[in-house]
Protein backbone atom coordinates (compact mmCIF):
# COMPACT_ATOMS: atom_id res chain seq x y z
CA UNK A 1 0.00 0.00 0.00
CA UNK A 2 2.61 2.23 1.00
CA UNK A 3 4.35 1.55 -2.56
CA UNK A 4 1.05 2.05 -4.30
CA UNK A 5 0.77 5.16 -2.42
CA UNK A 6 4.60 5.95 -3.67
CA UNK A 7 4.64 5.10 -6.67
CA UNK A 8 1.53 7.50 -7.02
CA UNK A 9 2.90 10.11 -5.97
CA UNK A 10 5.73 10.07 -8.31
CA UNK A 11 3.56 9.76 -11.36
CA UNK A 12 1.93 13.17 -9.93
CA UNK A 13 5.05 15.12 -9.77
CA UNK A 14 6.47 13.99 -12.93
CA UNK A 15 2.94 14.07 -15.40
CA UNK A 16 3.54 17.72 -15.43
CA UNK A 17 6.39 19.74 -14.00
CA UNK A 18 5.41 22.84 -14.97
CA UNK A 19 1.98 22.25 -12.22
CA UNK A 20 3.79 19.95 -9.99
CA UNK A 21 6.96 21.90 -9.50
CA UNK A 22 5.76 25.45 -8.34
CA UNK A 23 2.83 24.24 -6.07
CA UNK A 24 5.76 22.63 -4.44
CA UNK A 25 8.01 25.16 -4.73
CA UNK A 26 5.75 27.83 -3.50
CA UNK A 27 5.25 25.88 0.07
CA UNK A 28 8.77 26.88 0.34
CA UNK A 29 9.61 29.62 -1.66
CA UNK A 30 11.27 31.70 1.22
CA UNK A 31 14.16 28.73 1.56
CA UNK A 32 14.26 28.20 -1.97
CA UNK A 33 14.95 31.92 -3.09
CA UNK A 34 17.65 31.58 -0.12
CA UNK A 35 19.17 28.64 -1.57
CA UNK A 36 19.15 30.23 -5.05
CA UNK A 37 20.76 32.65 -3.48
CA UNK A 38 23.51 30.86 -1.81
CA UNK A 39 24.47 28.96 -5.23
CA UNK A 40 24.50 32.06 -7.57
CA UNK A 41 26.63 33.52 -4.76
CA UNK A 42 29.52 30.68 -5.01
CA UNK A 43 28.62 29.97 -8.63
CA UNK A 44 30.48 33.49 -9.87
CA UNK A 45 32.84 34.05 -6.16
CA UNK A 46 34.95 31.30 -7.79
CA UNK A 47 35.27 33.32 -10.96
CA UNK A 48 36.75 36.62 -9.33
CA UNK A 49 38.26 34.93 -5.78
CA UNK A 50 41.94 34.39 -7.86
CA UNK A 51 41.76 37.84 -9.67
CA UNK A 52 43.94 39.44 -6.69
CA UNK A 53 46.31 36.62 -6.21
CA UNK A 54 47.44 35.99 -9.67
CA UNK A 55 50.60 38.13 -8.83
CA UNK A 56 51.35 35.78 -5.51
CA UNK A 57 50.62 32.93 -7.94
CA UNK A 58 53.36 33.79 -10.57
CA UNK A 59 55.64 34.53 -7.56
CA UNK A 60 55.67 31.50 -5.81
CA UNK A 61 55.87 28.86 -8.82
CA UNK A 62 58.37 31.52 -10.26
CA UNK A 63 56.14 31.81 -13.64
CA UNK A 64 55.10 34.97 -15.81
CA UNK A 65 52.23 36.00 -16.15
CA UNK A 66 51.27 34.68 -19.26
CA UNK A 67 51.20 31.07 -17.69
CA UNK A 68 49.56 32.28 -14.05
CA UNK A 69 46.80 33.65 -16.10
CA UNK A 70 45.91 30.23 -16.75
CA UNK A 71 44.49 29.97 -13.40
CA UNK A 72 41.58 31.79 -14.94
CA UNK A 73 41.46 31.10 -18.45
CA UNK A 74 40.64 27.31 -17.12
CA UNK A 75 38.10 28.11 -15.13
CA UNK A 76 36.64 30.29 -17.55
CA UNK A 77 36.78 28.22 -20.70
CA UNK A 78 35.21 25.32 -19.06
CA UNK A 79 32.63 27.03 -17.44
CA UNK A 80 31.27 28.56 -20.22
CA UNK A 81 31.23 25.08 -22.24
CA UNK A 82 29.59 23.62 -19.47
CA UNK A 83 26.65 26.07 -19.21
CA UNK A 84 26.08 25.46 -22.72
CA UNK A 85 26.06 21.59 -22.07
CA UNK A 86 24.28 21.68 -18.90
CA UNK A 87 21.15 23.79 -20.07
CA UNK A 88 20.78 21.13 -22.66
CA UNK A 89 20.97 18.38 -20.39
CA UNK A 90 18.43 19.69 -18.15
CA UNK A 91 15.88 19.27 -20.63
CA UNK A 92 16.38 15.85 -20.57
CA UNK A 93 17.35 14.56 -17.95
CA UNK A 94 15.79 17.10 -15.26
CA UNK A 95 17.26 19.20 -12.26
CA UNK A 96 18.07 17.37 -9.88
CA UNK A 97 20.48 15.49 -10.40
CA UNK A 98 22.18 17.00 -12.85
CA UNK A 99 22.38 19.74 -9.87
CA UNK A 100 23.99 16.95 -8.02
CA UNK A 101 26.50 15.92 -9.69
CA UNK A 102 27.62 19.55 -10.69
CA UNK A 103 28.19 20.53 -6.96
CA UNK A 104 30.43 17.53 -6.13
CA UNK A 105 32.49 17.35 -9.43
CA UNK A 106 33.15 21.25 -8.23
CA UNK A 107 33.78 20.38 -4.62
CA UNK A 108 36.44 17.47 -5.66
CA UNK A 109 38.14 20.20 -8.24
CA UNK A 110 38.49 23.05 -5.03
CA UNK A 111 39.44 19.69 -2.56
CA UNK A 112 42.50 18.59 -5.58
CA UNK A 113 42.89 22.30 -5.63
CA UNK A 114 43.51 22.63 -1.89
CA UNK A 115 45.86 19.75 -0.77
CA UNK A 116 47.82 20.24 -4.01
CA UNK A 117 49.35 23.80 -4.02
CA UNK A 118 53.19 22.82 -4.91
CA UNK A 119 52.31 22.13 -7.88
CA UNK A 120 50.67 24.35 -10.72
CA UNK A 121 49.59 21.88 -13.54
CA UNK A 122 47.64 20.10 -10.77
CA UNK A 123 46.38 23.45 -9.74
CA UNK A 124 45.23 24.21 -13.13
CA UNK A 125 43.56 20.76 -13.30
CA UNK A 126 41.55 21.83 -10.63
CA UNK A 127 40.61 24.77 -11.74
CA UNK A 128 39.44 22.98 -15.38
CA UNK A 129 37.47 20.37 -12.76
CA UNK A 130 36.18 23.66 -10.78
CA UNK A 131 34.84 25.13 -14.43
CA UNK A 132 32.75 21.73 -15.74
CA UNK A 133 30.58 21.68 -11.93
CA UNK A 134 30.60 25.44 -11.48
CA UNK A 135 28.84 25.90 -14.41
CA UNK A 136 26.22 23.35 -13.51
CA UNK A 137 24.78 26.16 -11.37
CA UNK A 138 23.73 29.24 -13.29
CA UNK A 139 21.90 26.74 -16.16
CA UNK A 140 20.15 24.76 -13.22
CA UNK A 141 19.40 28.25 -11.62
CA UNK A 142 17.47 29.13 -14.69
CA UNK A 143 15.36 26.24 -15.33
CA UNK A 144 14.46 26.02 -11.71
CA UNK A 145 13.23 29.25 -11.61
CA UNK A 146 11.55 29.04 -14.89
CA UNK A 147 9.96 25.35 -14.43
CA UNK A 148 9.27 25.27 -10.46
CA UNK A 149 8.70 28.78 -9.33
CA UNK A 150 5.20 30.39 -10.07
CA UNK A 151 5.15 33.46 -12.83
CA UNK A 152 3.73 35.91 -9.77
CA UNK A 153 6.94 34.74 -7.87
CA UNK A 154 9.78 34.61 -10.83
CA UNK A 155 10.69 38.27 -10.80
CA UNK A 156 11.38 38.25 -7.18
CA UNK A 157 13.95 35.06 -7.87
CA UNK A 158 15.53 36.66 -10.95
CA UNK A 159 16.03 39.66 -8.62
CA UNK A 160 17.39 37.88 -5.60
CA UNK A 161 19.91 35.63 -7.38
CA UNK A 162 20.74 38.88 -9.44
CA UNK A 163 21.64 40.42 -6.48
CA UNK A 164 23.54 37.50 -4.95
CA UNK A 165 25.77 37.39 -7.89
CA UNK A 166 26.70 40.60 -8.40
CA UNK A 167 27.70 40.41 -4.40
CA UNK A 168 29.95 37.46 -5.36
CA UNK A 169 31.20 39.30 -7.78
CA UNK A 170 31.85 42.33 -5.96
CA UNK A 171 32.58 40.74 -2.90
CA UNK A 172 35.62 37.87 -4.48
CA UNK A 173 38.71 40.60 -4.99
CA UNK A 174 38.13 41.10 -1.04
CA UNK A 175 37.78 37.52 0.05
CA UNK A 176 40.74 36.58 -2.14
CA UNK A 177 42.83 39.37 -0.70
CA UNK A 178 42.18 38.59 2.71
CA UNK A 179 42.62 35.09 2.23
CA UNK A 180 45.69 35.33 0.45
CA UNK A 181 47.51 37.78 2.72
CA UNK A 182 46.62 36.19 6.11
CA UNK A 183 46.57 32.43 5.41
CA UNK A 184 47.74 31.52 1.38
CA UNK A 185 46.05 31.78 -1.42
CA UNK A 186 45.53 27.96 -1.80
CA UNK A 187 42.63 28.01 0.77
CA UNK A 188 40.75 30.14 -1.69
CA UNK A 189 39.55 26.68 -3.28
CA UNK A 190 37.88 25.61 0.30
CA UNK A 191 34.92 27.96 -0.28
CA UNK A 192 33.12 26.63 -3.03
CA UNK A 193 32.84 23.00 -0.80
CA UNK A 194 30.48 25.02 1.07
CA UNK A 195 28.00 24.85 -1.73
CA UNK A 196 27.47 20.95 -0.40
CA UNK A 197 25.51 21.61 2.13
CA UNK A 198 22.55 22.82 -0.56
CA UNK A 199 22.43 19.34 -2.02
CA UNK A 200 19.64 17.94 1.26
CA UNK A 201 17.70 20.83 0.81
CA UNK A 202 16.88 20.66 -2.89
CA UNK A 203 17.16 16.57 -2.83
CA UNK A 204 14.08 17.09 -1.09
CA UNK A 205 12.31 20.05 -2.93
CA UNK A 206 12.75 18.93 -6.41
CA UNK A 207 10.63 16.94 -7.84
CA UNK A 208 11.64 13.57 -9.72
CA UNK A 209 11.50 14.09 -13.27
CA UNK A 210 11.22 11.18 -16.10
CA UNK A 211 14.51 11.42 -18.62
CA UNK A 212 13.08 12.60 -21.88
CA UNK A 213 14.97 11.95 -25.85
CA UNK A 214 17.30 14.19 -26.60
CA UNK A 215 20.93 14.38 -27.81
CA UNK A 216 24.19 16.69 -26.39
CA UNK A 217 26.89 17.04 -29.18
CA UNK A 218 29.55 16.32 -27.06
CA UNK A 219 32.16 15.94 -29.98
CA UNK A 220 31.13 19.24 -30.60
CA UNK A 221 31.55 20.54 -27.63
CA UNK A 222 35.25 18.87 -27.19
CA UNK A 223 36.46 20.30 -30.63
CA UNK A 224 35.36 23.95 -29.64
CA UNK A 225 37.01 23.41 -26.13
CA UNK A 226 40.35 22.13 -28.43
CA UNK A 227 39.82 25.33 -30.41
CA UNK A 228 40.06 27.90 -27.72
CA UNK A 229 42.88 25.67 -25.63
CA UNK A 230 44.89 25.85 -28.54
CA UNK A 231 44.39 29.95 -29.66
CA UNK A 232 44.57 30.66 -25.72
CA UNK A 233 48.15 29.02 -25.26
CA UNK A 234 49.38 30.92 -29.04
CA UNK A 235 48.10 34.34 -27.14
CA UNK A 236 50.20 33.57 -23.89
CA UNK A 237 53.33 31.98 -25.94
CA UNK A 238 52.93 33.63 -29.58
CA UNK A 239 53.82 29.79 -30.54
CA UNK A 240 52.51 29.99 -34.28
CA UNK A 241 52.09 25.82 -34.04
CA UNK A 242 49.51 26.83 -31.50
CA UNK A 243 47.97 29.04 -34.01
CA UNK A 244 47.46 26.87 -36.66
CA UNK A 245 46.00 24.55 -34.51
CA UNK A 246 43.63 26.31 -33.37
CA UNK A 247 42.60 27.40 -37.24
CA UNK A 248 42.73 23.71 -38.10
CA UNK A 249 40.56 22.95 -35.74
CA UNK A 250 38.02 24.86 -35.99
CA UNK A 251 38.00 24.40 -40.15
CA UNK A 252 36.90 20.70 -38.64
CA UNK A 253 34.88 22.48 -36.18
CA UNK A 254 32.50 24.32 -38.63
CA UNK A 255 32.89 21.24 -41.19
CA UNK A 256 31.32 19.35 -37.99
CA UNK A 257 28.41 21.26 -37.29
CA UNK A 258 27.44 21.29 -40.35
CA UNK A 259 26.81 17.59 -40.86
CA UNK A 260 25.65 16.59 -37.79
CA UNK A 261 22.29 16.39 -36.13
CA UNK A 262 21.33 18.77 -33.16
CA UNK A 263 25.09 20.73 -33.17
CA UNK A 264 26.48 22.25 -30.95
CA UNK A 265 26.03 25.56 -31.74
CA UNK A 266 23.51 25.83 -34.78
CA UNK A 267 24.86 27.16 -38.18
CA UNK A 268 22.22 28.90 -39.35
CA UNK A 269 22.20 31.75 -36.78
CA UNK A 270 25.75 32.62 -38.57
CA UNK A 271 23.46 33.58 -41.86
CA UNK A 272 22.09 36.44 -39.51
CA UNK A 273 24.68 39.16 -39.82
CA UNK A 274 22.80 41.57 -36.95
CA UNK A 275 23.44 38.43 -34.86
CA UNK A 276 26.87 37.77 -36.05
CA UNK A 277 27.96 41.36 -35.29
CA UNK A 278 25.76 41.54 -31.83
CA UNK A 279 27.88 38.59 -30.67
CA UNK A 280 31.13 39.58 -32.29
CA UNK A 281 30.68 43.49 -30.24
CA UNK A 282 29.67 41.25 -27.18
CA UNK A 283 33.57 39.35 -27.91
CA UNK A 284 35.33 42.57 -28.18
CA UNK A 285 34.16 44.64 -25.19
CA UNK A 286 33.99 42.06 -22.52
CA UNK A 287 37.21 40.33 -23.57
CA UNK A 288 38.64 43.65 -23.36
CA UNK A 289 37.17 44.35 -20.10
CA UNK A 290 38.48 40.48 -18.61
CA UNK A 291 42.15 41.66 -19.95
CA UNK A 292 41.90 45.13 -18.28
CA UNK A 293 40.61 43.50 -14.76
CA UNK A 294 43.10 40.55 -15.39
CA UNK A 295 46.20 43.06 -15.44
CA UNK A 296 44.78 45.59 -12.74
CA UNK A 297 46.50 43.57 -9.85
CA UNK A 298 49.50 42.88 -11.53
CA UNK A 299 50.22 46.72 -12.23
CA UNK A 300 49.11 47.56 -8.25
CA UNK A 301 52.03 45.55 -7.54
CA UNK A 302 54.49 46.14 -10.13
CA UNK A 303 54.01 50.06 -9.94
CA UNK A 304 52.63 51.11 -6.64
CA UNK A 305 53.94 48.09 -4.97
CA UNK A 306 50.70 47.23 -2.95
CA UNK A 307 49.51 44.00 -1.22
CA UNK A 308 47.63 41.62 -2.04
CA UNK A 309 44.64 42.45 0.55
CA UNK A 310 44.90 46.19 -0.04
CA UNK A 311 44.70 45.39 -4.19
CA UNK A 312 41.54 43.25 -3.22
CA UNK A 313 39.37 45.37 -0.94
CA UNK A 314 41.39 49.19 -1.97
CA UNK A 315 41.35 48.45 -5.35
CA UNK A 316 38.96 45.97 -6.97
CA UNK A 317 36.42 46.03 -4.60
CA UNK A 318 34.34 49.72 -4.90
CA UNK A 319 34.33 49.28 -8.59
CA UNK A 320 32.73 45.51 -8.77
CA UNK A 321 30.12 46.30 -6.16
CA UNK A 322 29.08 49.22 -8.79
CA UNK A 323 27.76 46.49 -10.88
CA UNK A 324 24.23 46.11 -9.74
CA UNK A 325 24.07 49.61 -9.32
CA UNK A 326 24.51 50.28 -12.69
CA UNK A 327 22.86 47.85 -14.12
CA UNK A 328 19.10 48.81 -12.58
CA UNK A 329 20.26 52.33 -13.96
CA UNK A 330 21.33 50.67 -17.79
CA UNK A 331 17.74 48.85 -17.60
CA UNK A 332 15.82 51.80 -17.10
CA UNK A 333 18.01 53.95 -19.71
CA UNK A 334 16.94 50.72 -22.28
CA UNK A 335 13.84 51.02 -22.22
CA UNK A 336 13.65 54.68 -22.30
CA UNK A 337 16.38 55.68 -24.69
CA UNK A 338 17.03 52.88 -26.35
CA UNK A 339 20.34 50.09 -26.59
CA UNK A 340 22.13 52.35 -29.21
CA UNK A 341 21.82 55.27 -26.30
CA UNK A 342 23.08 52.56 -23.52
CA UNK A 343 25.42 50.87 -25.11
CA UNK A 344 27.33 54.45 -26.26
CA UNK A 345 27.12 55.51 -22.66
CA UNK A 346 28.89 52.74 -21.79
CA UNK A 347 31.27 53.00 -24.17
CA UNK A 348 32.11 56.50 -23.04
CA UNK A 349 32.43 55.51 -19.42
CA UNK A 350 34.93 52.38 -20.24
CA UNK A 351 37.01 54.72 -22.53
CA UNK A 352 37.46 57.70 -20.25
CA UNK A 353 38.16 54.72 -17.82
CA UNK A 354 41.10 53.56 -19.56
CA UNK A 355 42.38 56.80 -21.36
CA UNK A 356 42.71 58.63 -17.96
CA UNK A 357 44.85 55.72 -16.28
CA UNK A 358 47.00 55.57 -18.87
CA UNK A 359 47.53 59.33 -18.84
CA UNK A 360 48.04 59.12 -15.38
CA UNK A 361 49.34 55.05 -14.58
CA UNK A 362 52.31 56.09 -11.94
CA UNK A 363 50.27 58.88 -10.24
CA UNK A 364 48.46 57.53 -7.42
CA UNK A 365 47.11 53.98 -7.26
CA UNK A 366 43.42 55.16 -5.93
CA UNK A 367 42.83 56.47 -9.72
CA UNK A 368 42.27 52.93 -10.66
CA UNK A 369 39.88 52.71 -7.65
CA UNK A 370 37.72 55.60 -9.61
CA UNK A 371 38.42 54.17 -13.20
CA UNK A 372 37.26 50.94 -11.82
CA UNK A 373 34.12 52.02 -10.84
CA UNK A 374 33.61 53.51 -14.42
CA UNK A 375 34.77 50.03 -16.19
CA UNK A 376 32.55 48.25 -14.11
CA UNK A 377 29.73 50.83 -14.54
CA UNK A 378 30.10 50.70 -18.80
CA UNK A 379 30.45 47.41 -18.83
CA UNK A 380 26.83 47.17 -16.90
CA UNK A 381 25.41 49.11 -19.67
CA UNK A 382 27.30 47.31 -22.45
CA UNK A 383 25.43 44.15 -21.09
CA UNK A 384 22.38 45.22 -21.16
CA UNK A 385 22.57 46.37 -24.35
CA UNK A 386 24.18 43.68 -25.43
CA UNK A 387 21.58 41.18 -24.71
CA UNK A 388 18.55 43.02 -25.39
CA UNK A 389 19.79 44.03 -29.22
CA UNK A 390 20.75 40.30 -29.90
CA UNK A 391 17.46 38.68 -28.64
CA UNK A 392 15.81 41.08 -30.74
CA UNK A 393 17.22 39.99 -33.75
CA UNK A 394 16.12 35.88 -32.94
CA UNK A 395 12.83 34.14 -34.01
CA UNK A 396 11.24 33.22 -30.86
CA UNK A 397 11.96 29.41 -31.76
CA UNK A 398 15.86 30.54 -32.28
CA UNK A 399 16.09 32.08 -28.91
CA UNK A 400 17.14 29.71 -26.93
CA UNK A 401 20.21 28.60 -29.32
CA UNK A 402 20.52 32.09 -30.48
CA UNK A 403 20.84 33.61 -26.55
CA UNK A 404 23.08 30.27 -25.75
CA UNK A 405 25.95 31.47 -28.14
CA UNK A 406 25.83 34.68 -27.01
CA UNK A 407 26.75 33.88 -23.40
CA UNK A 408 28.90 31.09 -24.30
CA UNK A 409 30.69 33.34 -26.58
CA UNK A 410 30.88 36.12 -24.11
CA UNK A 411 32.34 33.11 -21.53
CA UNK A 412 35.12 32.32 -23.60
CA UNK A 413 36.49 35.77 -24.64
CA UNK A 414 36.83 36.58 -21.47
CA UNK A 415 39.30 33.97 -21.06
CA UNK A 416 40.73 34.71 -24.30
CA UNK A 417 41.04 38.64 -22.76
CA UNK A 418 43.05 37.38 -19.87
CA UNK A 419 45.26 35.31 -22.14
CA UNK A 420 46.09 38.15 -24.43
CA UNK A 421 46.96 40.41 -21.77
CA UNK A 422 49.06 37.67 -19.64
CA UNK A 423 51.18 36.96 -23.13
CA UNK A 424 51.53 40.99 -23.54
CA UNK A 425 52.80 41.67 -20.45
CA UNK A 426 55.37 38.44 -20.34
CA UNK A 427 57.29 40.01 -23.66
CA UNK A 428 58.74 43.60 -24.30
CA UNK A 429 56.10 44.05 -27.30
CA UNK A 430 54.52 47.18 -25.08
CA UNK A 431 56.92 47.85 -22.90
CA UNK A 432 58.62 51.48 -24.01
CA UNK A 433 57.50 54.79 -23.38
CA UNK A 434 55.19 56.65 -24.97
CA UNK A 435 52.89 59.27 -23.31
CA UNK A 436 54.91 62.25 -21.80
CA UNK A 437 52.88 61.76 -18.24
CA UNK A 438 54.20 58.19 -17.72
CA UNK A 439 57.57 58.79 -16.28
CA UNK A 440 58.33 55.41 -14.23
CA UNK A 441 59.48 52.49 -16.19
CA UNK A 442 57.56 50.27 -14.78
CA UNK A 443 54.08 51.80 -15.94
CA UNK A 444 55.25 52.46 -19.30
CA UNK A 445 53.10 48.59 -20.54
CA UNK A 446 50.27 49.49 -18.25
CA UNK A 447 49.93 52.65 -19.85
CA UNK A 448 50.42 51.30 -23.36
CA UNK A 449 47.83 48.25 -22.96
CA UNK A 450 44.87 50.90 -21.71
CA UNK A 451 45.53 52.69 -24.54
CA UNK A 452 45.12 49.26 -27.02
CA UNK A 453 41.99 48.01 -24.75
CA UNK A 454 40.91 51.90 -25.95
CA UNK A 455 41.26 51.31 -29.28
CA UNK A 456 39.87 47.70 -28.89
CA UNK A 457 36.53 49.44 -27.17
CA UNK A 458 36.20 51.83 -30.35
CA UNK A 459 35.93 48.97 -32.62
CA UNK A 460 33.28 47.07 -30.85
CA UNK A 461 31.25 50.36 -30.47
CA UNK A 462 31.59 50.94 -34.72
CA UNK A 463 30.76 47.24 -35.11
CA UNK A 464 27.57 47.52 -33.08
CA UNK A 465 26.39 50.47 -34.94
CA UNK A 466 27.16 49.18 -38.41
CA UNK A 467 24.38 46.76 -37.47
CA UNK A 468 22.04 48.53 -34.57
CA UNK A 469 22.91 52.07 -35.52
CA UNK A 470 19.61 52.80 -37.60
CA UNK A 471 17.06 50.66 -36.04
CA UNK A 472 18.20 52.16 -32.17
CA UNK A 473 16.29 54.96 -31.37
Amino acid sequence: MVDKERNEQDRLQTEGAEAAGPARAIGHLPAVLAWLGFLGFFSVLNETVFTVSLPDIANQFGIPPSTANWVTISFVITFGIGSAIYGRLADMYGVKWLLVIGLCIYSGGSLLGLFAPFSFPAVIAARFIQGAGASAVPAMIMVMIARYIGPEDRGKAFGIVGSMVAMGEGIGPVIGGVVADTIHWSFLFLLPVVTLVSIPFFLWVLPHEPSRKGKVDVKGALLLSAVMVMFTLYTTGYQWGYLAGSFLLLGMFAFYIRRVEQPFIEPSLFRKPRFVKGVLTGCILLGTAAGFISMVPYMMRDVHHLSTGLIGGGILFPGTMSVAFFGVVGGRLADRRGHLFVLSLGVFLITMSFLGTALFADQTPWLMTGALVLAFGGLSFVKTAISSSVAETLEEHEAGAGMGMLNLACFLSEGIGAAIVGGLLSNSLLDFPLLPTVGQPAAFVYSNLLIVFALLVFVGRVIYSSAYGRRQS
